[in-house]
């Protein structure tokens, strides 16, 4: 599909500057982008769940949203964004409202993968017209950088720490993406934050634009959790990439489709070694779990191509 990027560019800024979001979060830059891809007349009812963006973005009577904001627990916004798109649904169905809203929920990987599944899963199913947003940082790191089920096999976290005795978390990173296409609904994507964007604002904008319920799982790194240079987010992106640590593909009607294949398949090591949670297994002890987890990723890419019809 092609854009016309001065348009876009030049489309309104529905979240603003000033927040106190840190330098080189990758949330920031994601949400900025998924609003983005709104059509200009249209407007949103957003929500939060607690965590680094609600708390950040909206310090009362501060707020950096330009659209309707709800700030929900932790463990909610599924419901509360369902909710929200439920009524409104009924207005228009009585006349009592004209306008077009859409509805979009965010929230981090523990709001997500872990307190907020529930609710989330509840959202999908009832097949509300909403967006929910993953903005998947792989650990609480408002809280104090604790493990999540997002959180992938040996970082260090405070609660997993590596140490003498374990070398970081011991369980594999759940796939959140697949259990949200088992769901069956409309629109399902993996994305992050490429160098041009293009693959987020397009993912963006499908799912903000199909009829139903839809789920995006965006990975946006945190440098204070990840321990990587404040500059280097756009690289560490890539590398997810380019690693197959992270795929880039969309499941659309039940239809599995790959977005991006590496010419060049880059080994894992590029990838963690940037990162200071994942320091200790570049330790000539634990070459072996470097040899693991290359060999998960290998069986999992494996296993998309598989699914996209690209083996």
């Amino acid at each position: 599909m092609a854009y016309n990027l001065k348009q876009v560019m030049n489309k309104p800024e529905r979240l603003t500057g000033g927040h106190r979001m840190c330098a080189g979060c990758g949330a920031p830059p994601v949400v900025r982008t998924i609003l983005r891809a709104l059509k200009p007349e249209d407007h949103a009812v957003c929500g939060a769940a607690t965590g680094c963006l609600e708390v950040s973005t909206f310090l009362y009577p501060y707020t950096a949203w330009r659209e309707s904001f709800i700030h929900s627990a932790f463990e909610n916004v599924g419901a509360t964004i369902s909710g929200a798109e439920a009524a409104y649904t009924a207005l228009k169905r009585k006349g009592k409202m004209d306008d077009t809203y859409k509805f979009i929920a965010f929230g981090g990987d523990g709001g997500t993968y872990d307190i907020g599944l529930q609710s989330l899963s509840g959202a999908m199913e009832r097949g509300h017209d909403m967006v929910y947003v993953c903005y998947d940082n792989e650990a609480y790191m408002n809280t104090g950088i604790q493990r999540s089920s997002g959180t992938p096999k040996y970082a260090d976290t405070t609660t997993s720490p590596q140490g003498t005795v374990l070398p970081g978390k011991q369980q594999f990173k759940k796939d959140l993406t697949a259990v949200m296409a088992a769901h069956h609904i409309p629109y399902v994507a993996q994305t992050t934050l490429t160098s041009n964007f293009k693959d987020l604002y397009e993912k963006a904008e499908k799912a903000i634009y199909t009829k139903g319920p839809a789920f995006m799982n965006v990975l946006a790194p945190c440098p204070r959790g990840w321990r990587y240079d404040t500059p280097d987010l756009m690289a560490i992106c890539k590398l997810a990439v380019d690693t197959c640590v992270w795929p880039l593909y969309e499941v659309e009607g039940g239809v599995w489709k790959l977005n991006y294949k590496p010419k060049k398949k880059l080994p894992v090591e590029n990838y963690l070694e940037p990162q200071g949670r994942f320091k200790h297994l570049f330790n000539k002890e634990n070459k072996h779990l470097l040899e693991e987890l290359q060999k998960d990723i290998d069986m999992k890419w494996e296993d998309l191509l598989r699914r996209c019809n690209e083996a």
